[in-house]
């Protein structure tokens, strides 16, 4: 028994420093993501993506810092717009499908999450790699691997509401509004939130 107890430290030496990094990450993006003017996101995702990108190089081999990466670098994207955040989208697609092949459980299967995000939101071929039928497969894995998340619940409802169900949303939308609280991710809870409600009310108002 004191062999196997010696022979797991290693392991989890390695394993606080990366949830440090990764904890890290999350903090700093829902601080920009909710918190930072619009017109200061850009440049705070951008110096955020090195940032994230070294913690990768770090942990080579782990999933979880791979899928921030993503998240930050899809963010950065998104406020980017045009060619330019055309090409940042790719690479955050390389990034989420390398964390999948890692291990596509980690963080509650954000990495099949937030693939299925870009799939549904990117154009389609000859611009993008859109693919609707693609998106619905990564948004449901992501569901069966977290099915009361605030974030797989929020983006399958986002989701059909832009391929025109927004009858069959309502109710991934009360189950995102009921998720349970996510340790140390009281600023995200919130705005995603916010979010949720945001469109709830839409469509009911419809």
């Amino acid at each position: 028994m004191a062999a196997l107890s010696l022979l797991a430290l290693p392991h989890a030496a390695q394993a606080a420093p990366v949830d440090d990094a990764v904890a890290e990450l999350q903090h700093d993006w829902e601080v920009v993501r909710y918190q930072v003017p619009a017109n200061e996101r850009e440049k705070r995702f951008e110096a955020l993506a090195t940032k994230a990108h070294k913690i990768s190089e770090t942990f080579d081999g782990r999933a979880e810092p791979l899928v921030w990466e993503g998240i930050i670098v899809s963010s950065w994207a998104g406020e980017k717009g045009g060619l330019g955040g055309l090409s940042l989208v790719k690479k955050a697609k390389l990034l989420y499908e390398t964390a999948i092949r890692l291990d596509g459980n980690a963080l509650d299967g954000s990495a099949y999450n937030s693939l299925g995000v870009l799939y549904y939101k990117v154009p389609g071929w000859p611009v993008g790699f859109g693919d609707k039928s693609k998106a619905r497969e990564l948004l449901q894995k992501a569901l069966a691997i977290n099915p009361k998340g605030i974030d797989a619940n929020f983006f399958f409802a986002e989701y059909l509401v832009d391929t025109k169900k927004p009858e069959d949303a309502v109710a991934y939308l009360e189950r995102a509004l009921q998720a349970p609280a996510r340790p140390g991710r009281q600023i995200a809870d919130a705005g995603r939130r916010e979010e949720a409600t945001q469109l709830l009310n839409t469509l009911k108002a419809r």
